[in-house]
């Protein structure tokens, strides 16, 4: 009777912490595992957060999931590893070394020396490690800290070389030049999926800018172009510089007016035309025209949808021209607009061949805008495509890009030169109002991707990257998530089956300096490649021993060319860390150079729990490199629990540092 406590004295945490000492003094995890030796293999995979910032509640709610299926399945006669794990490398280490020094820019970077900044990374990689060991085991969760496995363990990434070489060797990687989603503030270009992490509602100009047509004879309404204006809207102005051509959808039609008030005429999609400012006088109840300037910050095109078309199906009474609508003259099918030339927007690539020219595409919409879509191959993955196809640009060189890596105008655009290119949209705007060619004004409210470390916006630019082929083998994974069972069932179902449906290739490479680095090995003229995938490997071709596989000890180690070109040279680029954390079960084992009865007799694992932002992130590049090596997915059963958010709504976030620390 003397152990029990008047509620009013009772503390639960005095009495866990008398539990935990308890566990700590009979050894307890340890003994459980030592005495469940033997019993049938019960996998668990542990995803590896970063340790440059104390865990938060997200952490602890999906640690506590872990904690519960693995002791249950343990306690049921099964023998059950559970080794913490650490995500290393990447852009969350070099983002708080960029602060910590006040690194800018990539050439900030090469002036230091990668050596000297790989280290500095390399320091910093483990900060916390030691208060998330602490928060884990408070938590009461069992779990070995002792053998855990970190991503910068040579062992590991030679297991990730070993992944990227069976891709390689399945024909299942290739080097493409794509317009990514492209961080300015990490100069590098980031992922699908990296880009879908971090959207924000954002406020940006959204102006329509006239092309006048100065040559039809190519296009099959000739001549009743003439003296004609399209108009393009756009809510990236400081891609305009950049503008090669102009896009229509061949089927929907256009028509042609004329503003009496500026005795201009202009082109639109029929669908469009309440859009185009002073056009279809919105009307106020008992008919009287609205006045324009009842759009406020909307502006023309993003309330058209919500105007009526023009009734017209030719040209205007002289009533409705007095009201101040348009003289309708004449309407097109986009497939008549295909071949008009136009005077450029901007004149630095004035003299790039087979350009300001009109071409068509069945990408573009009536739903927005103006139906006619402004065209800058470097800085859109539809502009890309579409300028390739219609031959205003071609693969390799010559892609006109005038913004480097930190999101700056370079030398080529000579009045905006040197300015980051979000920071001079205004002065664009200015310019293109200058020469007349500014139609409407207005500013967008929309959902924007923002860098997911920097928390910066986005760009899309053209880059050469490494790519896995996931569209090639899309129908597997498919297949192979059918296989699994998930709680909920409809994360699987829903969230996680459309995201594989609409899967793209993954760009892998990363223009950066602290990760593992790419196995590359390419002639100048990148004809002869020779990838390697292991440290062995290596050696035999540096002639030398290899105890490290960071970029800093193995840059400088060339391979003679089989095809007489000299030496053959890394390529620059290390892995996305995604890589690495998706080649978690085989380089936590260091697969296959140990290990390899272990891991083959329990692939894929039996279990694996994170959080719901994991569909597009570990849980699928488990999938993605599971099913490219094995065809299987990489685990049996999965838990997916879901987000807590911190006070100010927003999901909590080391980067954000929005939650209590010490609890």
């Amino acid at each position: 009777m003397e152990d029990v406590i008047e509620g009013k004295d009772y503390s639960f945490p005095g009495e866990e912490e008398k539990i935990l000492a308890l566990w700590d003094k009979l050894d307890a995890f340890k003994e459980q595992l030592r005495r469940s030796d033997g019993k049938p293999e019960y996998i668990f995979y542990d995803g590896p957060p970063f340790a440059t910032g104390l865990p938060h509640y997200g952490h602890l709610l999906a640690g506590t999931l872990k904690d519960i299926v693995t002791r249950y399945t343990c306690a049921t006669g099964h023998h059950v590893t559970r080794r913490f794990g650490w995500d290393c490398h990447g852009l969350p280490v070099e983002y708080e070394i960029d602060k910590k020094l006040d690194i800018k820019t990539r050439d900030d970077v090469l002036a230091m020396g990668i050596d000297k900044y790989n280290e500095e990374c390399r320091s910093i990689v483990m900060r916390y490690s030691k208060e998330w060991e602490v928060t884990v085991k408070r938590l009461g969760r069992w779990i070995d800290f002792d053998n855990d496995y970190k991503t910068l363990d040579p062992e590991y990434m030679e297991s990730v070389w070993w992944v990227f070489k069976q891709l390689f060797e399945r024909g299942l990687v290739y080097r493409g030049f794509k317009v990514m989603p492209f961080s300015t503030a990490c100069s590098t270009s980031l992922s699908n999926f990296e880009a879908g992490l971090n959207y924000k509602d954002v406020d940006d100009p959204a102006i329509m800018v006239s092309f006048p047509i100065v040559d039809a004879s190519a296009s099959a309404a000739g001549s009743a172009l003439d003296g004609s204006h399209l108009v393009a809207w756009t809510t990236t102005p400081w891609t305009l510089p950049s503008n090669l051509a102009l896009c229509v959808h061949p089927e929907l039609t256009y028509v042609q007016v004329r503003d009496p008030a500026k005795a201009k005429v202009y082109i639109v999609a029929d669908a469009r035309l309440p859009a185009l400012p002073g056009a279809v006088p919105k009307q106020k109840k008992g008919g009287k025209a609205a006045d324009k300037n009842s759009r406020g910050k909307k502006g023309a095109a993003a309330v058209a949808a919500d105007d009526p078309a023009p009734a017209a199906n030719g040209p205007a009474t002289a009533d409705n021209t007095a009201a101040g609508g348009f003289e309708v003259l004449a309407k097109f099918q986009g497939a008549q607009l295909v071949g008009a030339r136009y005077t450029p927007l901007f004149p630095y690539f004035a003299s790039h061949p087979n350009a300001f020219r009109v071409v068509s595409d069945t990408y573009v919409t009536d739903d927005s805008g103006t139906g006619v879509v402004h065209q800058a191959p470097a800085f859109g993955e539809d502009d890309y495509r579409v300028g390739l196809g219609a031959g205003v640009i071609s693969k390799g060189e010559g892609l006109p890009c005038p913004v480097d890596l930190n999101g700056r105008f370079t030398q080529e655009v000579t009045d905006f030169a040197g300015r980051y290119v979000k920071d001079a949209d205004r002065d664009i705007i200015a310019a293109i109002k200058a020469a007349d060619r500014l139609v409407d004004h207005a500013s967008l409210n929309h959902s924007y991707p923002f860098c997911w470390r920097s928390d910066t916006p986005l760009i899309y630019r053209a880059v050469p990257s490494w790519f896995v082929k996931v569209e090639a083998i899309k129908e597997r994974l498919l297949a192979n998530n059918e296989l699994t069972y998930w709680v909920p069932t409809y994360v699987k179902e829903k969230r996680f089956h459309n995201w594989l449906e609409g899967a793209h290739d993954w760009a892998i490479s990363r223009s950066r300096f602290w990760g593992t680095p790419i196995p590359i090995w390419v002639s100048d003229d990148a004809e002869e490649v020779h990838v390697i995938g292991s440290i062995d490997e290596l050696e035999q071709v540096a002639g030398r021993k290899i105890n490290d596989l960071h970029r800093h000890f193995i840059d400088d180690i060339t391979i003679p060319s089989n095809q007489g070109k000299g030496v053959l040279r890394r390529v620059d680029d290390v892995f996305d860390c995604w890589f690495e954390s998706g080649s978690m079960p085989y380089g936590q084992l260091h697969y296959p150079f140990e290990n390899k009865a272990l891991f083959e007799a329990n692939f894929p694992a039996d279990f694996v729990a994170e959080g719901l932002d994991q569909t597009r992130g570990w849980f699928y590049t488990l999938m993605v490199l599971s099913s490219a090596l094995f065809d299987k997915p990489a685990f049996k059963n999965l838990v997916c629990n879901g987000l807590v958010l911190a006070a100010d709504g927003k999901k909590m976030s080391k980067r954000l540092k929005n939650y209590p620390v010490g609890y």
